[in-house]
């Protein structure tokens, strides 16, 4: 896979890539008869790309989160941490990424303004998050959720040394909250299934860099797993165990890296990366420093 600008510059060699970015958003470049509007959406080496600059542009306005996929039904932004998904209060404009994708949307297309959520990350977590356009377009995404033909992949700094290379939490997550948390159920507490699988990736002392993939999406569903089984997210206050000395974690360090499926209208693969965010760079180069001095 490549970045749609890099693979229209390869195509049009006469285009730079910055002018290659604004036909994109302009909506004057299509992959496989889908119009694709963000410059750095995946795309398959053999991907039908074409350019038509005869094409009528549409407003070239920004959206104020970077922008991992879009096309005319679907958008999949990278989120920050401190970010909501949606306001807490329905009706409510609460700062969210429903709320600036709405206002984006306003501006795109004020005849056609529906945003609709998808799914939800926590507060704390960053990472890439799909929002739908039309209410078709978020049925048929939310089914795909709901029959687990989701790929979801995250990356999350955990406190402690797991035992083993990887595992599975297969556990039922309680409905009900107990003190603002979720957490695994117990006989005969109403519940949903729940299974998450991870892998240590890195031991850096007291801390692991793990991936951790999403059978199930159930809420906390990360937090809550990984802290049953001893390794609580690393600056998670809810689930885990705050932060060890010597360790300034600002917030829970999970990261949705990677997105990917068929894409419910046009069947054409998506699949899209979150590049780490700087905090989690950071601390991430701080462990390694760490654990190597241990190790010496």
């Amino acid at each position: 896979m490549t970045r749609l600008d890099l693979a229209l510059v390869r195509l049009h060699p006469e285009l730079s890539r910055r002018k290659a970015r604004e036909v994109i958003e302009k909506g004057q470049v299509s992959v496989g008869g889908q119009t694709l509007l963000a410059a750095g959406a995946p795309v398959a080496p053999d991907a039908e790309i074409r350019w038509d600059p005869n094409r009528k542009a549409r407003s070239r306005v920004r959206l104020s989160l970077p922008l991992l996929y879009a096309d005319e039904r679907i958008l999949i932004v990278d989120k920050p941490a401190g970010l909501l998904s949606v306001p807490r209060h329905e009706g409510s404009h609460e700062d969210s990424v429903l709320e600036r994708v709405r206002e984006y949307v306003r501006r795109v297309r004020p005849r056609r303004p529906y945003v609709g959520a998808v799914h939800r990350l926590d507060r704390e977590t960053s990472g890439a998050l799909a929002v739908a356009l039309d209410p078709a377009a978020r049925a048929a995404m939310r089914a795909l959720f709901r029959d687990h033909r989701i790929e979801r992949t995250y990356v999350a700094l955990a406190v402690g040394t797991p035992r083993a290379d990887q595992g599975v939490v297969d556990e039922p997550i309680r409905d009900a909250y107990r003190g603002g948390r979720r957490g695994v159920a117990r006989p005969g507490e109403k519940a949903r299934e729940a299974v998450t699988r991870w892998r240590v990736r890195e031991r850096l002392g007291a801390v692991a860099r793990l991936e951790v993939e999403l059978a199930t999406g159930r809420q906390h569903q990360i937090r809550a797993h990984l802290a049953h089984v001893g390794l609580p997210i690393l600056g998670d206050g809810v689930y885990g165990r705050g932060t060890p000395a010597g360790i300034p974690a600002s917030r829970q360090m999970l990261h949705a890296a990677r997105l990917g499926f068929v894409h419910p209208l046009t069947q054409a693969r998506v699949a899209v990366e979150s590049p780490l965010p700087d905090d989690f760079r950071r601390l991430l180069a701080r462990l390694r420093r760490q654990a190597g001095s241990h190790l010496g």
